[in-house]
């Protein structure tokens, strides 16, 4: 029988190199999780491989190494800078005699800690379930028992199949909860977009200082730490960033390198408000010497969750952390974001940022007219739920003629949408 060990909050890392980009991970960033966990990092193990072992993911030798520094500095955890197999964390966990856990654990375990919302912590136990329900196969071979006792003997289901079963009610349940979460949200959405309210959300990799930007700009009092995944659960304020010009800030949670599908798919309602958004910040840390690779993995998710047509000025921020940087903005050439050089923290620079973010927000909209035939209901119905629609009359042929104020990444989303069909059906204004 399997039983999986205790975990504690005496960590030893391991950290493996390999030649390919898919298991390359950022050690620096893998001890800084870890510290963020509230762990305490007694070894940091290195090493590299050509690929994966399919048994230990590293090589025999290598984790007889851990075992032995797992009892020399009586740690009470291993934790892999990559995502390992059910298997592979049984058998390490069968060697080392201490709870192993991968990246992926570690990250859910963090988002755990930081959910404050019931929507938070909703999202992150389903992430934990899904996780879980893979490691139920083979990692809890105690719980393929059979029932016994008095009325409980004989043929039945395992242990096992009890607990897949009462998982995936539990999942269903989550599921459900968050689904009428989702739909609150767009509603909120509707009404900020009948409101004529743009919105402008926040992005960027963990902790590059996107709470701290949101508190500055709205003189708000969000927590703001220096640790990955400070920020879980998204936060709205009406802000003014000129006179007369408002909008709706958002500040949602950071991306990091690999994020966990589960997480990604746990938390759509969250990304939902990037993917809505009028115009994206993209807040970048630009004392950070991974800055490249972390804008790179900012792109791929916002790939990943539809908001890649989405209006992006890049904020290059923590200017304060750099010599003889000053506060300055950067026009885009050729449909490149602009960049504003700025610093949150000190308050260098932002007046630029909000002067920017008005210009943006002035030429993302459309004016349009179209023309829509009785047999083009769908399209009618897709401009009623965005709330565009301006006015609406009814011709003597039967066709609609409509006016719309549309953002231009709504606007080409109907088109990929459509296939182009919305465009037969402008008119001129």
């Amino acid at each position: 029988m399997f039983e999986r060990h205790a975990g504690g909050e005496n960590a030893i890392l391991i950290h493996i190199d390999f030649p390919d980009t898919h298991n390359q991970e950022d050690k620096d960033e893998f001890v800084d999780l870890v510290v963020s966990a509230g762990l305490q990092v007694k070894d940091v193990i290195g090493g590299s491989r050509h690929s994966p072992h399919p048994r230990y993911f590293i090589g025999t030798g290598k984790a007889e190494e851990i075992a032995q520094q797992v009892k020399d500095k009586k740690a009470d955890v291993v934790l892999f800078n990559h995502r390992l197999s059910p298997a592979q964390e049984r058998n390490l966990e069968r060697l080392v005699e201490c709870r192993v856990i991968d990246r992926t654990g570690l990250i859910l375990d963090i988002f755990a800690q930081r959910a404050q919302t019931h929507e938070g912590k909703l999202q992150v136990e389903l992430a934990q379930l899904n996780h879980l329900s893979t490691r139920l196969v083979r990692g809890w071979t105690h719980l393929e028992r059979q029932k016994g006792g008095i009325g409980l003997r004989g043929p039945g289901e395992t242990q096992l199949e009890t607990d897949r079963r009462l998982l995936r009610e539990r999942i269903k349940t989550i599921r459900k909860r968050l689904e009428k979460v989702e739909k609150q949200r767009e509603q909120s959405r509707r009404s900020r977009k009948r409101g004529s309210l743009p919105t402008v959300a926040l992005v960027g990799y963990t902790n590059a200082g996107k709470s701290t930007m949101f508190n500055r700009i709205t003189e708000a009092d969000v927590y703001a730490a220096d640790q990955l995944f400070a920020t879980l659960d998204p936060t709205h304020r009406k802000i003014e960033l000129v006179p007369g010009q408002q909008a709706i800030l958002s500040d949602t949670v950071g991306f990091i390198r690999h994020l966990p599908h589960d997480l990604v798919a746990a938390f759509k309602a969250t990304l939902q408000e990037s993917r809505q958004a009028d115009i994206l910040l993209h807040i970048i840390d630009a004392s950070d010497e991974r800055k490249d690779d972390n804008i790179e993995q900012v792109y791929d998710v916002l790939e990943a969750i539809g908001a890649a047509d989405i209006k992006t000025i890049e904020v290059f921020n923590k200017i304060d952390n750099l010599q003889g940087v000053e506060p300055k903005v950067e026009p885009g050439i050729e449909g490149e974001p602009d960049r504003v050089w700025c610093s949150a923290k000190t308050g260098d620079g932002i007046q630029l940022l909000c002067q920017t973010i008005t210009q943006q927000l002035e030429v993302q909209w459309l004016q349009l007219t179209l023309s829509l035939s009785p047999k083009d209901f769908g399209i009618r119905s897709e401009l009623h739920n965005l709330n565009v629609i301006e006015t609406e009359a009814i011709n003597d042929d039967g066709s609609y003629r409509i006016d719309i104020k549309i953002n231009i990444a709504d606007w080409r989303r109907l088109q990929r949408k459509t296939n182009g069909q919305i465009e037969e059906c402008l008119q001129e204004a």
